[in-house]
Order: structure tokens, then sequence, then C-alpha cells
């Protein structure tokens, strides 16, 4: 078999630009409205882009049952038994499983288990607002069609605290 030999110009490679986060230097907080740890990688990254946080989902807890308006967002499964409610189905991944749901269908990310669940969600493209605070009352019910605090049944359903 032949080889080839890749040879670089140099001009490319000095217009090459990337961004590293080292873990240890991720800024973790808790959601504004279900209190779920996570950190905004994209953002974090200056990301144009595209959205990407880690979410830790703690046992009894969940994330916001939303839809977007024009984000994709693939979700990959790190730690833990992942459960999600997609519309009304119930799924149950493994580490490293991975869903990718469409902009205009509700999820949420939920556990019902005894050990933490750690996931990675990816969102594309950026959606323009992402602050509920910048949002029209249209525009929060769309993304919020139980309510921004909504719990799947799996957790007593109703509304967090």
């Amino acid at each position: 078999m032949a080889r080839t030999t890749c040879r670089f110009i140099p001009d490319i490679i000095a217009g090459v630009s990337y961004r590293v986060l080292k873990a240890a230097d991720a800024f973790w907080r808790r959601s504004n409205q279900m209190q779920t740890p996570n950190t905004d990688l994209g953002g974090q990254l200056e990301a144009s882009a595209l959205g990407a946080r880690m979410w830790r989902v703690e046992p009894g807890k969940a994330s916001t049952y939303h839809q977007h308006f024009t984000q994709e967002e693939l979700y990959v499964l790190l730690e833990g038994e992942g459960r999600v409610r997609i519309g009304d189905e119930v799924l149950t991944l493994q580490p490293l499983d991975t869903l990718l749901v469409e902009p205009d269908t509700a999820r949420q990310l939920f556990n019902d288990t005894d050990a933490d669940q750690l996931w990675l969600v990816l969102g594309a493209p950026r959606e323009e607002i992402t602050s509920t605070l910048e949002m029209t009352e249209e525009q929060l019910c769309h993304m919020y069609p139980e309510g921004p605090k909504a719990l799947p049944p799996e957790l007593g359903g109703g509304q967090a605290e």
C-alpha cells in the first residue's frame, strides 16, 4: 500500500484557532428553573454556532421539560443510567448512548435512580434568544409547554419548588 505524506502550508497552520477549557477550570452552577448543576461549555469556550453543556442530574431531580425553536440537540449519557421523557414516551439510556432530538419535540432529562447522571448536551444552530428573561410570554409557552418547572410523572408530576 502506498503511503501518503501530508505537507502543511505554514500560512494555514498559523490560521488555526482553538480553545481549551480544563475540567478544573469549568464553572458549574445550578440552573435557574430546576436547580440542576450544569456547566456552559459553549459559552465558556466562546462558541459562536454551537451550544454545549454538561448536566449533572441528581437522584430525584430533572431538567426542564422543554423544546426549542430552531435548535437540534444531541444528548450523550456519560455516567449513570439515563432517563429521558420525549413527549409521552420514556427512554432509558446507558453510558455512551446518544439521542438526537429535533427542535419542536419536547424533552426532559430526569433521574429516578439512586446515582447521579452526567450528560453532554450539544445543540445547533444556537438559538437567538437563550435567556428566559428576554422571551415573550408566547415564546416561554412554546419553549416550556407544561411550565418551566414541570416534573415528569416518574418524579410525582406537578411543578418543582
